[in-house]
């Protein structure tokens, strides 16, 4: 048998090895960073974090502002898991609201796995 081609489709050995595979790419399951609303920081505040960290529109950081006043929490941006870890960890960094004198840190924000049907 030396000499034979074990892919050759006549070879038994080319079925056994070679089950038919998928090879088409796995997208990563999106996540989304979610902002937390309180009392301690200004609208000034969430518009500007959300221009410099996320570059939303005056107009798209204010409707965020909005839902997170209103709902308690707003869906700020949807990617994948380490990028979402990075985006959380930049608004925990951002600093206080130098508007308010009670504000005493960041906003808070957190990660969780977008539903998709």
């Amino acid at each position: 048998m030396a000499g034979a081609d074990p892919f050759d489709s006549d070879t038994a050995f080319a079925t056994a090895v070679l089950p038919d595979l998928d090879f088409r790419p796995k997208l990563l399951p999106p996540y989304h960073v979610l902002l937390m609303d309180d009392d301690d920081h200004t609208y000034a505040y969430v518009i500007k974090m959300l221009r410099e960290l996320f570059a939303h529109t005056y107009e798209q950081a204010y409707l965020i502002a909005t839902e997170v006043d209103l709902t308690g929490r707003a869906i700020v941006d949807t990617t994948t898991k380490e990028r979402a870890e990075f985006k959380r960890d930049q608004i925990h960094a951002y600093g206080r609201d130098g508007l308010l004198d009670r504000s005493a840190g960041s906003m808070s924000a957190a990660i969780e796995p977008s539903v998709t049907s």
